[in-house]
């Protein structure tokens, strides 16, 4: 009886090259990011509007793809508030929070400082998966993150000290570039153990978790601008204040990398995401 029972190991699971397709696009996607954001949002675009874009988009394509699979039904009949605030509500609130401040940081920082800067993820994802998830890393992986680590350390240092020397402000830098990034990404690895734990324990789909991390990170940050400056600037200038349809362009990239964030979270685990 308990060999019948057992379920097969692969039971459910995606296959390897669906795996690695999603692996490759985020990494992709993750590249080229900051050279588009840079390029295609103007220094006067409201962050808040940006974030909120985002999170729009991330809701339509997640609905789209239900619907596609034919399981938007289902999801839906099944769904509950509670089980969505336990499994998504702390996520949600991280992410909008990381995705403010890595608006501000793709403005101040160049790519390749960014991109490392924001690589440290990797490390965090790894500490907070092992408290949350009890996974632990091997002693090359623990050598590999400290090097990474390093890396970043050593990164900002150099790119404070440049734009000093270059006549830019380095505590400017510091303060609106290596901080926000640095903050982010601590806040990417919590957020991603967090999420890793609800697709794989509490069994909850990835596209149901970005429409609801995305509805409640958004009604955060709504209530945020009750007070904050991009509130008082929205109210002002508007939502779309500077903006051109280049900035179109960061906005549904960023998107698509938020639903390619929650599919390989879901199959492959954080660090996996991380790494890509």
């Amino acid at each position: 009886m308990g060999s019948a029972s057992k379920p097969s190991p692969t039971a459910g699971a995606p296959s390897r090259r669906k795996v690695a397709l999603c692996l490759t696009l985020l990494t992709l996607q993750y590249g080229a990011q900051p050279l588009i954001s840079k390029r295609c949002v103007g220094q006067g675009v409201i962050v808040t509007s940006l974030v909120l874009a985002i999170e729009l988009l991330k809701v339509i394509c997640a609905v789209i793809l239900l619907v596609a699979e034919g399981s938007l039904k289902a999801q839906f009949s099944n769904w509950s508030l509670v089980g969505s605030l336990t499994a998504s509500g702390l996520p949600a609130a991280i992410y909008a929070l990381q995705n403010s401040l890595l608006q501000i940081s793709y403005k101040n920082l160049d790519s390749l400082t960014f991109s490392i800067l924001n690589q440290t993820k990797l490390l965090f994802t790894a500490f907070f998966t092992y408290l949350i998830l009890g996974q632990k890393q091997s002693p090359k992986q623990i050598l590999a993150l400290a090097l990474l680590i390093t890396a970043a350390v050593l990164l900002s240092i150099g790119e404070s000290s440049r734009k000093g020397a270059s006549g830019g402000s380095s505590d400017y830098v510091l303060l609106y570039g290596v901080i926000p990034v640095t903050v982010a990404s601590v806040l990417s690895g919590l957020a991603s153990s967090l999420c890793q734990w609800a697709s794989q324990v509490k069994k909850h789909t990835s596209y149901m978790m970005t429409i609801e991390m995305s509805f409640i990170g958004s009604m955060c940050l709504l209530a945020s601008t009750f007070q904050s400056p991009d509130g008082e600037a929205l109210r002002i200038y508007g939502f779309f204040h500077e903006w051109t349809l280049w900035t179109v362009i960061p906005v549904l990239m960023n998107a698509v990398g938020g639903i390619l964030v929650g599919l390989v979270t879901s199959y492959a685990g954080g660090i996996k995401k991380a790494s890509a």
